[in-house]
């Protein structure tokens, strides 16, 4: 009887824990069930009735609402209202900023899958596809990367080109003259560009992000759109957006840039209006701008405009040219040529029309700034970590099949093989999270957490690759000048890595620290209800978070005893398996996450190692989910099948380690030791992806042709004759064009034909002893011209040398 007992609470365990049912009510009515059982299996009546009402009474207890919070709520109130972080207004409205989306479903520990299946990534439009076809494609081949860099700017037939072709409006809509292009689109344009020129993507991507242009889409009056939206456009204005100073870097809200509501002339009439003064530095496009967007400190201390004398952060646009500013000095960033440099005002005086979106919008700019970044971190740093992966992998998959010592091709070492493999596999990952984070956008999401994961993941992940690329180049790709593209991006690494929010301080504090409270299904209702002092939302919280724990808590137990294979996915697929250990890892990562918070509390906030490692958690369950969700919607190639496990895997195994990390560190050994028990029941069993898997994630870039171009289809090819990768890709034309031809000299040594010989020697003895033909030859003499050429680096005359820069 007993051992029914057990069974039958098994049975309710699995069914309400995998239900994700909550109530504590449930979890009293199975100790009623336990007790009852187990006291009739003693065979005492009298234990059997005292544990029976006890359970009883205490599932009454539990599950009555009014006398819960009587006995239980009102106790509880107090002491955790001062253990939950507080929140400044700043902050709030950091957390309030975009929307939440799949960062939720990982949060909740019970990803629904059959929603992302059937979630539709937007394509490109016809209008989208002939624009990168046309304009895109003609820049391109305009830009001569190495020549920018000497010059340190872009010629002036490019700026004259990105005006007309209205590359800085891709985001203003087209009733203003602008592209109105989809964020997919507007990301795709930036990816190609960034394959040609760091600087030239730069350029391009900075008016269409966080700026003049997009916040006056969203937040300016229909005169300020009138005046201003048809000038971007088509470049009559040049942009910039001046948020950083020196006493104002990551902490953007502790800005000391001040504007003063006082009575100014302008344009010969008194009018009421703004003394601005600010120090700002760090500003992408200011040297060349004619329009500045300003973010500052409003006050009105003569109260002017009633109310308040501290406003609050507001937005206003300044022409370049008013008396005060200083601007023009260039930064020099990483030696990279777009234009970058400080802005100084000194009693700058604008009407108070400047305000972005007029008199009613003061106040209001850390909010306009906080959504804003929500949606532009997710597009253009993402987009330009995509064509430097990209890039990286169409120039290494050639090489290492172009380039060959011992008489082999490099690619065919394993010593080249795994970075290789590194390359390809987060090539795909990194593609397939931009695919899917702009999918969110163009379907009216604006996912901040999500969009801050792209930023920070998808840049590191472009400092991984370039590295691992520089690696299989060696000696070639520390060598300046045009014929190496690879020098150019690695040098832009960190300035992708460190801007619109550095990446340190987006894994430790942002991520996790929105997601934690912003996405999970009952911290933000517990907070506010503290906050509120409401102690029947309190209740509803607090025991409603109780019981998520709980259940979650469950199912990792017992999705790890099982090695996953209790979870369900909703529909047949190759990566089934993939799909069930990502599923137990979102159950493992909503406990853990409950249970530093709950040992930790507030403090949790000034523990960013153990922060960050749950920011690693989140972001690479959503990079995984990414990984999958692309290899569901494309044709299912065989090396896609192989890449997407790759990425698949690598992002699991740095899950797990990001977890085993934040229980390693909890400042309680027993709270981290129930959680081992219950997250890494038989241990922590997984492993990055196999050498095996490698291989073939590796072969894919180097075998087959289709997948390469696959790959790599968002970035920009060059003729056959320029340095570089144009070059390059002609020579593995050659070369594989010269496979068939070796392997029949090969198989004439083996078959005793020919005697054995250094390569050169052994072609002229085929084509002497008629193994192959006078076309043969020559193909096989073209080939090795084109190695040749492709392992040459460039080298300069004294004076030549002196001169670059």
């Amino acid at each position: 009887m007993l051992l029914l007992g057990f069974v039958v609470a098994l049975i309710v365990l699995l069914g309400f824990a995998f239900a994700g049912r909550g109530w504590l009510a449930w979890v009293a009515a199975l100790g009623v069930l336990f007790a009852a059982w187990a006291a009739h299996g003693i065979g005492s009546p009298v234990a059997f009735a005292v544990l029976l009402l006890a359970a009883a009474a205490l599932a009454a207890v539990t599950g009555f609402a009014p006398l819960r919070r009587a006995l239980f709520a009102s106790a509880l109130l107090p002491p955790m209202a001062k253990v939950m972080p507080k929140l400044g207004d700043t902050e709030r409205i950091a957390l309030e900023a975009g929307t939440v989306w799949w960062d939720a479903q990982i949060f909740s520990g019970m990803p629904d899958w059959n929603y992302l299946a059937n979630f539709k990534c937007r394509p490109l439009s016809a209008k989208e596809q002939a624009f990168i076809d046309g304009p895109v494609t003609r820049l391109c081949a305009m830009l001569d990367d190495w020549q920018i860099e000497q010059d340190r700017d872009l010629p002036p037939d490019v700026w004259d080109f990105l005006r007309r072709e209205r590359f800085f409006g891709m985001v203003i809509p087209e009733r203003y003259g602008g592209l109105g292009m989809s964020e997919i689109g507007h990301s795709r344009v930036v990816t190609r560009i960034a394959s040609r020129s760091i600087a030239a993507a730069v350029t391009v991507m900075v008016p269409n992000s966080l700026g003049p242009g997009e916040l006056l889409v969203h937040y300016g009056t229909d005169a300020q759109k009138d005046a201003y939206l048809p000038r971007l456009a088509d470049g009559r204005e040049i942009p910039c957006f001046a948020l950083t100073g020196p006493e104002a870097g990551s902490d953007a809200a502790a800005t000391q840039s001040t504007g003063i509501v006082e009575r100014g002339m302008w344009n010969g009439e008194e009018v009421l209006g703004l003394r601005l003064n600010w120090n700002k530095r760090y500003i992408t496009l200011a040297p060349v701008a004619t329009l500045i967007g300003l973010a500052f400190q409003l006050k009105d201390p003569h109260g002017l405009l009633g109310g308040a004398q501290n406003r609050g952060i507001t937005c206003a646009l300044i022409p370049r040219d008013l008396p005060g500013i200083e601007i023009g000095r260039h930064h020099d960033p990483m030696g990279v040529p777009f234009a970058n440099g400080p802005i100084v005002g000194t009693d700058v005086f604008v009407p108070l029309d400047a305000i972005i979106g007029g008199p009613e919008q003061i106040g209001h700019g850390w909010r306009m700034l906080m959504e804003s970044l929500a949606a532009g971190r997710s597009i253009s740093l993402p987009a330009l970590a995509v064509g430097a992966a990209q890039m990286s992998t169409r120039i290494c998959g050639a090489y290492a099949t172009v380039r060959e010592q011992f008489d082999t091709p490099i690619g065919r070492f394993e010593g080249i093989e795994e970075p290789l493999a590194r390359i390809a596999g987060l090539t795909y990952l990194m593609t397939a999270t931009r695919t899917l984070t702009c999918g969110a956008l163009d379907a009216g999401e604006k996912p901040a957490v999500l969009g801050s994961v792209a930023k920070a993941y998808l840049t590191d992940a472009m400092r991984e690759v370039v590295s691992d690329a520089m690696d299989i180049r060696a000696g070639a790709a520390i060598q300046r000048g045009p014929r190496n593209a690879l020098s150019r991006m690695w040098m832009s690494v960190p300035i992708g890595i460190t801007v619109e929010g550095a990446n340190i301080l987006t894994r430790s504090m942002i991520v996790y620290g929105q997601g934690a409270i912003r996405c999970h299904p009952w911290v933000q209702k517990l907070i506010d209800a503290i906050a509120a002092k409401d102690l029947a939302a309190f209740d509803r919280a607090v025991f409603g978070y109780a019981g998520f724990v709980f259940t979650r808590g469950v199912r990792a137990l017992l999705l790890g005893l099982s090695g996953s294979r209790l979870a369900a996915v909703p529909f047949d697929t190759e990566l089934k398996r993939q799909y069930q250990q990502l599923t137990r890892f979102a159950s493992a990562f909503a406990f853990v996450s409950d249970l530093c918070m709950a040992t930790l509390g507030g403090s949790l906030k000034r523990r960013e190692k153990i922060s960050g490692r749950l920011a690693d958690a989140l972001a690479w369950q959503y990079l995984a989910a990414a990984t999958l969700k692309r290899y569901h919607d494309e044709p299912k190639l065989a090396s896609n099948y192989d890449l997407a496990r790759w990425g698949v895997a690598l992002a699991l195994y740095r899950t797990q380690q990001a977890l085993r990390g934040a229980l390693d560190n909890l400042p309680s050994p027993l709270a981290a030791g129930l959680a081992r028990l219950l997250v890494f029941p038989l241990g922590a069993r997984l492993r990055p992806p196999s050498d095996a898997l490698g291989q073939r994630a590796a072969r894919a870039i180097l075998e087959d042709r289709e997948a390469r171009i696959h790959l790599t289809e968002d970035i920009h090819v060059p003729g056959p004759h320029e340095p570089g990768l144009g070059e390059l890709e002609a020579a593995l034309d050659k070369a594989v064009r010269a496979l068939p031809v070796e392997t029949k000299l090969r198989d004439a040594v083996r078959a005793g034909r020919l005697d054995r010989a250094a390569k050169s020697d052994l072609d002229e003895h085929g084509l002497a002893a008629g193994i192959i033909t006078p076309a043969e030859y020559a193909a096989l003499n073209d080939a090795e011209a084109a190695r040749d050429a492709v392992v040459q680096v460039d080298a300069y005359d004294a004076q030549t040398y002196r001169q670059l820069r």
